[in-house]
């Protein structure tokens, strides 16, 4: 007992005596202290004991796409650890290619009783989806919060990155290192931020370097699918269309834009520029570490459960898209364009 509480007071940086006043429920400790004395004992392993257990509000659903591209578990993360912080259970509903549909997770969800749902890059970001759905569901008096995708023909709080800036920091950072000619590799073209990273594109294409939407839109967009072998794809039919930069949706097809350049036989950045989207756990210690959009999921997360929890309280957040600003993380998979190089 005496090395636990000594191993919890140096995790949380308070003394012995304050982690024993905690642990046995005593008054006077301050409540920012009493939760780092919590989280040392999650941290370390530790169960906590009954008495500090929280009580749970209520369950709240996350249902999310597949886990394997990193930026669903990391946006996961930040959602369940702002619910539990405000005495919720969330309730992580995944779905997978020829497993349960987010009909039948939200039914599921539905059943137990959920306080509400948050849902991430659903059907909502789907141009061909039937949007009536959400109007059920709202029938029902569950409510809900949409992140990734926006439809005019939904009621609900929307939490977006702008996609268009998103595409304008990345072509400002190539063109400034003397590209001209970049492609953008992205997924299917029914999304709406596929659709809207299309529109940044193309018009800072145009703006800077004067090129036609029409070409840009035929010759530099390649549309594929969200994965590393999708990324890869793309990347070798833009690589041979004479690009010498590539931008990419997501940091999972940036590895695969990665991967198709050295089966080229080209060096990443030395003959091609990478730059991906996201900024995922661990992708910046990629070979090359990658330069990418940073998006900006702890905002996005803490305020999809804000607005959640609004609407969970009676107080509806306005029917509309809150919106948040990425940012250009420039790493080591971007570089002067090759007849650029001896000029600079």
């Amino acid at each position: 007992m005496t090395t636990r509480l000594a191993d919890i007071a140096v995790q949380a940086g308070v003394s012995e005596a304050t982690v024993s006043r905690v642990l046995n429920g005593k008054p006077g400790v301050a409540a920012t202290t009493r939760q780092s004395v919590l989280a040392a004992l999650d941290v370390l392993g530790y169960e906590r004991p009954v008495r500090l257990r929280q009580r749970s509000e209520g369950l709240v659903g996350l249902i999310t796409p597949e886990l394997e591209n990193p930026i669903f578990p990391a946006l996961a993360q930040v959602i369940g650890q702002a619910l539990t912080r405000q005495g919720y259970t969330p309730v992580l509903a995944t779905q997978t290619p020829g497993g349960s549909t987010e009909d039948e997770l939200t039914e599921m969800l539905v059943d137990r009783g959920v306080a509400g749902i948050i849902y991430v890059s659903g059907l909502h970001a789907d141009t061909t989806a039937d949007m009536q759905r959400y109007d059920r569901l709202r029938a029902q008096g569950v409510p809900y919060v949409l992140v990734d995708g926006f439809s005019p023909k939904v009621q609900a709080p929307f939490i977006s990155p702008d996609d268009r800036a998103a595409m304008n920091l990345a072509v400002t950072h190539l063109v400034s290192l003397g590209h001209t000619r970049i492609g953008l590799a992205l997924g299917p073209k029914r999304f709406v931020p596929v659709q809207r990273k299309i529109e940044g594109f193309v018009r800072t294409v145009q703006d800077q370097l004067g090129l036609g939407a029409e070409t840009v839109e035929s010759e530099l967009v390649q549309h594929s699918l969200y994965t590393l072998e999708g990324g890869q794809a793309a990347a070798t039919a833009l690589i041979e269309r004479n690009c010498t930069a590539v931008v990419c949706a997501s940091d999972m097809m940036a590895l695969g834009a990665i991967r198709a350049a050295r089966q080229l036989g080209l060096d990443v950045p030395k003959d091609i520029s990478v730059v991906g989207f996201d900024d995922s756990p661990l992708i910046a210690f990629t070979d090359p570490p990658l330069t990418t959009v940073r998006k900006p999921v702890p905002a996005m997360g803490q305020a999809a459960v804000r607005t959640l929890l609004e609407e969970i309280g009676g107080t509806p957040a306005p029917h509309s898209e809150f919106v948040f600003m990425p940012e250009l993380v420039v790493r080591g998979s971007t570089a002067s364009a090759p007849g650029e190089r001896g000029r600079s």
